[in-house]
């Protein structure tokens, strides 16, 4: 983790931190007193994409902090009661998979930006610093603020230009799971990784909101990269190739460590263009939370798979009572692999092979997409461009996964111990438990009741006469045979 020149741990205890020289501070709204303009709190930055362990409240009430997939929490400092947070909208690079990074915007060295986490009643002061190359804002998606601090560029504020800091303060008044992300020229800049989750935790028991032992987060946000570019097409309306959770694609999205028995929390936000039916393998689940707040439970029902809409946020829970390695994934076929495919014809059944001999005869690593399906691509040794994931890729314990995009896998161990995320490694079956070859005869077909001598051959079925009954409007019908 890369900080500013005060150390993390001052921030944390609340030291007061330097000014950033950028400029006449601005207020997005009144109700901000003059100590807190006096200092800004020093804005931490991470630019790693491992997933850091739950950041426990220092200071605050307390709260079961929540596990950000391939990401972390903001610190905060406490002054006079207040929570205060700095986040700093600039452009980063983001590694989606090893091998392919992506040059995004993002807040705090990271696209999404991290986690901001925070109990209900808190009184909350954001400070946003911009360093984009636009103006930009923050809206706060799903809270309950007053309207000046909503962040709609040109309607509830001014937009912050580059090099300006405005600060935003309010109440969290309810708990729930929501994000951020900008409201100004919000084509471009979500289209360049710009948003974040934002969690609320209830201030005491919630008859609603239940205790868990694992509770993890993370975004889903689609990108239009060229295979060897880095900068995503911010022009590009459905025709997206990179599907991304935290704007990682499998196999660079790390697996969910639970322990069997865990009650288990996932929070899920759409932020791309197009829904996703997120499903999960080897348990059922139920949807107990949306961003406009927990479900009754009189409406919740079991699902294994929930469809998650635009803007929409959803919280699922589970007991984690299955042992083993269990696929976690979006439905949508295409958005279980990375760029490369969209162009591609199908070449299913079709015999190159002569073609291919003339080909390779000019060009000598030409080779064969497509012709038995596209599972072949995934383990081919084909050379591509820089800065490029491959469309199927990943190795499993029995060989090639045969996925990317928005995949990867809940791991549920016995001996896990309680608050360890660490990797526990593959799943080891106990015996006769895993599907195999059938390597005994195979049966000889039977017949059918009418075998093939029986059987009419096409051309020589009987003719039949059909009578076509014909009727042209006034007219009476007229019956013709045929």
């Amino acid at each position: 983790m890369k900080t500013s020149p005060s150390s993390r741990r001052a921030f944390l205890q609340g030291a007061a931190g330097k000014s950033l020289g950028l400029g006449t501070l601005a207020v997005a709204a009144s109700p901000v007193s003059k100590v807190a303009m006096a200092a800004l709190p020093e804005p931490v930055l991470h630019q790693s994409s491992t997933t850091l362990p739950p950041l426990q409240p220092p200071s605050g009430r307390p709260y079961n902090p929540v596990l950000t997939l391939n990401g972390w929490t903001l610190p905060w400092r406490m002054n006079n009661g207040v929570k205060e947070f700095h986040l700093v909208a600039e452009p980063v690079v983001r590694e989606m998979c090893k091998g392919f990074k992506a040059h995004l915007w993002g807040y705090n060295g990271q696209s999404p930006g991290p986690t901001i986490e925070v109990v209900e009643g808190d009184r909350v002061r954001l400070f946003v610093t911009n360093r984009l190359p636009e103006r930009t804002s923050v809206h706060w998606h799903g809270q309950r603020l007053p309207n000046g601090m909503d962040g709609v560029a040109g309607l509830t504020q001014k937009a912050i230009e580059p090099g300006k800091t405005f600060v935003y303060e309010f109440i969290a008044r309810r708990p729930g799971t929501f994000m951020y992300h900008p409201h100004a020229d919000e084509m471009t800049q979500m289209a360049m990784g710009m948003m974040g989750s934002w969690v609320t935790h209830p201030r005491t028991r919630h008859p609603l909101i239940d205790e868990v032992d694992r509770d993890i987060v993370f975004l889903l946000a689609s990108y239009d990269i060229d295979p060897g570019a880095y900068t995503p097409k911010i022009m590009t309306m459905l025709d997206f190739n990179i599907w991304s959770w935290n704007s990682r694609v499998f196999p660079g999205i790390d697996s969910l460590n639970v322990r069997q028995g865990d009650k288990v929390r996932l929070r899920i936000g759409n932020l791309t263009m197009t829904n996703h039916p997120i499903h999960l393998h080897g348990h059922e689940f139920t949807v107990t939370g949306t961003d406009g707040g927990p479900i009754p439970r009189t409406a919740r029902w079991p699902e294994v798979t929930t469809d998650i809409a635009v803007g929409q946020m959803r919280q699922i829970e589970f007991i984690a009572d299955e042992e083993g390695d269990w696929a976690l994934h979006c439905h949508k076929s295409h958005h279980t692999m990375n760029a490369m495919g969209h162009d591609v014809p199908t070449m299913i059944g079709v015999d190159h092979r002569e073609v291919v001999k003339k080909i390779t005869r000019l060009i000598p690593d030409y080779m064969v997409m497509g012709e038995r399906g596209m599972g072949d691509m995934s383990e081919m040794e084909m050379p591509l461009p820089d800065n490029t994931a491959p469309m199927m890729t990943g190795q499993g314990p029995y060989g090639s996964v045969e996925m990317g995009g928005m995949f990867s896998v809940l791991k549920v161990r016995r001996q896990q111990k309680a608050g360890d995320y660490s990797d526990p490694g593959w799943y080891q079956p106990p015996p006769g438990t895993v599907a195999e070859e059938f390597k005994a005869p195979l049966p000889t077909p039977s017949q059918g009741p009418s075998d093939q001598s029986q059987a009419m051959p096409v051309g020589r079925m009987p003719a039949r006469e059909v009578e076509v009954q014909v009727r042209k409007p006034g007219q009476a019908s007229t019956g013709h045979r045929h």
